[in-house]
């Protein structure tokens, strides 16, 4: 075995987590704007794991602790100006990280590393072993390994996931310094890395604008507005429509979540159904906020009411609808162009029947598959994946597709480009076709901040009721050269002075190894979280016509491959669990042979804790992962909680939505490893976890949603270093399995957490105690002053700010009582207790209540500690005592109130920096 690494002793964990997070929200060239795939990994967090896999501990080759830590501490520097965005290609930086991987592989060879930054890339590419990431996916893991100078190996089973990695890793390397090839440029610029690629892109890019408006400009009309001034059209909004459920009604229900266009300050406005009862129609005219708005859209929940007569019907009925073909669409709104902000207007009948045009000569007419479970609208009667598109949509998709399939390619070769050249611009020209299927469907969704939201805002595909058609031809949002733009500034962006990258398309359960020996770091599938075949298949049925010819081997089938993909689909496979299981097993057996014994193997994994039953048995994506990380001999020596989502994302704020993956870091399991009995094992994870809670809750600042995985990895250590965990049963020897040590750790969690009311004022310690045993329900005053006087307050003193006290029958304040009328509502007066600071703390955090989102309440807290020396004071006990309450309501499956305490965990970074900072700005 090789020196230890760096990660698998310690990490900036802080750095990395909170550049992670921010991440997201930085899309401007990000890698994750070529096109859409799921569960992309941040590329900070893959630098930084990346970087600390290759380089050595400095206590492998300091022996003087003291310089030892001082090399680590220097390391780690360089790791957090690493994980930055604005750093992604700063060279000097870059050049000082891949030395440092080079003076690490020279050690292992006995020689001395080069210190010139060219003969350092030649260096790594000759002597390192590649780094492979065998479920690439979006590709974050091996493009950072290529920036980092090392050779990166790319590999997965879907076709589309192969096709973003070879235009993010391959073929950029290819063709940088090339100059671009259009007309309209200078051959004798200077064209560094592949900004004549990308200067390309944007030529061609134009013109199939061009080229497909003189084909089907007269299918998107301007509009008029109210000064006779002619503009483009943004977006056309539509909702669909089902029969009324009264028969004595006649009309056709819109479905409309909500009625509100746009909540811009200056430019609020809503579309107000009008309803004619003579014509048996309804029609929408849209106004400004002059008149109230109401709350709700037709459906609300399951549930939508006919807006003439008022009938209620379930979702199960319009599903039926749908079904036998009746549900239509109508248009409610027009977004055009104005001169300083959007206009909106009613809808024209001429635009109503411009958008009714021809059924295309061409569709994609393959099938969805009749079950999956990232897919639901297949109860709604669409079966086919040309449904997903109105005939508008559907027409100017195969517009852009046929003059990318038989006229661009000829026109690139004919302006003096090779065949090799053509073929990657075709690449990325039909990698903006799929940003445009995307955003230019009839799931794609208007949202009030004045935008379209592209169908893959979430990982699946559900029922849709109103949706926004985009104008490709428009100057605004989601328009074609909008695509080209993202495509281009991508590829602009990539790093090209590093080695070339290498993909193909493979099986991570069956493929031969290369003899190399790899070092793994990789992110495979979450057991049955994510069907990235099914969806992919979106874009496999516009891809496939436009690059079969290019790339045949990943073109080959109809579609995107199903019968050997990785996830338990129970809609697929019979067993799937079991299959899952197996497939998982072989896999982890591979990796184990064929990685490299110098380095450690790299995994992320993202799971939450959840019992499942299936076939009578009980399994979870963890103990699946878990099982056959340990039965195929690996042993984890380090684990790593990564902030992999941020918590303002769709659905995070009000789910206990997972926002960290666990880095596990395995070595293989000596084979002179030892069996030990359970007792000992437990009696190890009561010294051993304590701490590691400890380093997760205070300083990695971990979420309580993700505790429970989160701590799965340091009780893992314990139990994967030895040969197997025994235990006495019936008589006999048997091994403990995972399933009864992820019960074990969970055990430890509690006790920890248990442990933590010491830190509590007396009163939080009684309101505590109260609440283990009678929650928000009544008790008697007689219990509640028994509890009161062993812990030295009184039932009296509290009144009113903590508890309600009346005839004999005592109850602690709900949540909700903790508002703008709780005598402590400002957190202001200076003996407020740790039980009132955190549930007003939670109040102002509440993404529902008047203050409005979680990133402006953040610094609202922080204003208003910074103004209460005591409530300072109480900073650490706030946020422990949200980790007890987080704890006990999702025991009790109390999503909501969880969710509450755990966003308030979760901003607790954020509360602190704006406390350090004394000014409210923007979190994020």
């Amino acid at each position: 075995m090789g020196n230890k690494k760096l990660i698998e002793v310690d990490l900036p964990l802080d750095e990395i987590n909170y550049e992670s997070a921010r991440e997201k929200f930085i899309p401007h060239k990000h890698p994750c704007t070529l096109h859409r795939y799921w569960a992309r990994r941040p590329l900070a967090s893959c630098r930084a794991v990346i970087f600390a896999s290759l380089v050595d501990d400095p206590s492998e080759y300091l022996k003087n602790e003291t310089k030892a830590e001082e090399k680590r501490e220097e390391l780690h520097e360089l790791i957090r100006h690493l994980v930055k965005w604005k750093n992604t290609n700063n060279e000097p930086l870059l050049e000082k990280a891949r030395y440092e991987i080079a003076c690490s592989v020279a050690r292992s060879h006995g020689e001395t590393a080069p210190t010139d930054a060219d003969k350092v890339l030649k260096y790594l590419a000759e002597k390192s072993l590649p780094v492979y990431d065998l479920f690439c996916g979006g590709g974050s893991i091996p493009l950072e390994a290529q920036r980092l100078g090392l050779r990166a190996r790319a590999s997965d089973l879907n076709p589309v996931a192969v096709l973003i990695n070879k235009a993010m890793i391959e073929l950029p390397h290819q063709f940088r310094g090339k100059a671009p090839v259009n007309p309209d440029v200078d051959a004798f610029g200077q064209w560094r890395g592949t900004t004549g690629l990308a200067s390309d892109i944007r030529y061609y890019g134009n013109w199939m604008r061009e080229e497909a408006y003189k084909h089907i400009g007269d299918l998107y009309p301007k509009v008029e507005l109210s000064d006779g001034e002619e503009v483009n059209v943004v977006a056309w909004l539509w909702a669909r429509t089902v029969p009324c459920k009264s028969p004595a009604c006649e009309f056709s229900m819109p479905l409309v979540h909500t009625y509100q266009l746009s909540k811009k300050n200056n430019n609020k406005h809503w579309t107000r159904p009008v309803v004619d009862r003579a014509a048996k129609t309804i029609s929408f005219v849209v106004q400004d906020h002059k008149e109230g708005v109401p709350d709700t859209g037709s459906v609300k929940g399951k549930e939508v009411t006919c807006i003439a007569c008022g009938e209620a019907a379930t979702s199960e009925y319009v599903r039926e609808q749908a079904k036998a073909g009746k549900m239509d669409v109508t248009m409610i709104a027009i977004v055009a162009e104005g001169a300083r902000k959007k206009v909106f207007l009613s809808p024209q009948n001429e635009h109503v029947q411009k958008a009714l045009c021809p059924e295309p000569k061409w569709k994609p007419t393959m099938r969805l598959p009749e079950d999956a479970s990232n897919l639901s609208i297949q109860s709604y009667g669409i079966t086919h994946w040309h449904q997903l598109f109105s005939n508008r949509q559907l027409t100017t998709l195969t517009t852009f597709s046929d003059l990318l399939s038989k006229e661009v390619r000829n026109r690139i070769i004919e302006d003096g480009a090779t065949d090799a050249y053509a073929d990657a611009l075709c690449t990325y020209l039909a990698l903006a076709v799929g940003r445009v299927a995307e955003s230019s469907c009839m799931f794609a969704r208007w949202q009030s901040g004045e935008a379209i939201a592209p169908i893959f805002s979430r990982q699946t595909i559900g029922m849709l009721w109103d949706f926004a058609e985009a104008n490709l031809f428009s100057n605004s949002t989601q328009n074609w050269m909008h695509q080209i733009k993202w495509v281009a500034d991508v590829i602009e962006a990539l790093p090209t002075s590093a080695n070339s990258g290498e993909v193909y398309q493979a099986d991570a359960a069956t493929t031969p190894y290369a003899t190399d020996s790899p070092v793994v770091v990789t992110d495979p599938p979450y057991y049955d979280n994510i069907g990235y075949a099914d969806l992919s298949d979106f874009f496999y049925v516009w891809l496939r016509p436009l690059l079969s010819d290019i790339y045949p081997e990943l073109f080959i089938s109809m579609s995107t491959p199903k019968a050997d993909e990785m996830v338990a689909n129970a809609h697929r496979f019979e067993d799937s669990q079991f299959r899952f299981e197996r497939l998982f097993r072989e896999m982890l057996q591979r990796i184990r042979e064929r990685c490299s014994p110098d380095y450690p193997t790299s995994i992320f994994y993202a799971y939450k804790q959840q019992e499942e039953k299936r076939d009578g048995r009980a399994s979870t994506g963890w103990e699946t992962m878990l099982t056959g990380l340990i039965s195929t001999g690996f042993q984890i020596v380090g684990t790593w909680p990564i902030r992999t989502e941020h918590k303002a994302r769709p659905g995070a704020q009000k789910a206990n939505a997972l926002a960290s993956s666990i880095v596990l870091v395995c070595r293989p399991r000596s084979d002179t490893a030892q069996s030990i009995s359970y007792g000992r094992f437990i009696n190890e994870l009561g010294n051993e976890m304590p701490a590691a809670l400890d380093r997760l809750t205070r300083e990695a600042h971990i979420a309580p949603v993700d505790l429970a995985q989160a701590s799965i990895g340091p009780g893992m250590e314990v139990y994967s270093r030895y040969k197997s965990i025994k235990k006495r049963q019936d008589g006999a020897l048997v091994d403990v399995p995972v399933r009864e040590a992820l019960v074990a750790i969970n055990n430890e969690i509690d006790k920890y957490l248990e442990t933590q009311e010491g830190e509590f004022d007396s009163y939080t310690r009684f309101c505590l105690r109260w609440f283990m045993q009678h929650g928000f329900d009544e008790g008697t005053y007689g219990d509640a002053d028994t509890l009161a006087k062993a812990i030295n307050v009184g039932v009296e003193s509290m009144k009113g700010r903590l508890l309600t006290a009346e005839e004999n029958v005592v109850k602690l304040l709900q949540p909700n009582d903790y508002d703008s009328t709780h005598p402590n509502a400002e957190l202001s007066l200076l003996d407020i207790t740790t039980w009132e600071a955190c549930h007003l703390m939670i109040f102002h955090l509440n993404p529902d209540n008047e203050d409005g989102q979680e990133v402006s309440g953040a610094a609202d807290v922080a204003r208003r500690m910074r103004v209460n020396p005591a409530l300072n004071s109480r900073v650490e006990s706030v946020e422990r005592l949200a980790w007890i309450l987080f704890n006990y309501y999702d025991r009790r499956d109390d999503s909501w109130n969880a969710m509450l305490c755990n966003n308030l965990v979760n901003a607790w970074q954020a509360i602190e920096r704006k406390m350090r900072e004394g000014q409210q700005e923007n979190f994020f």
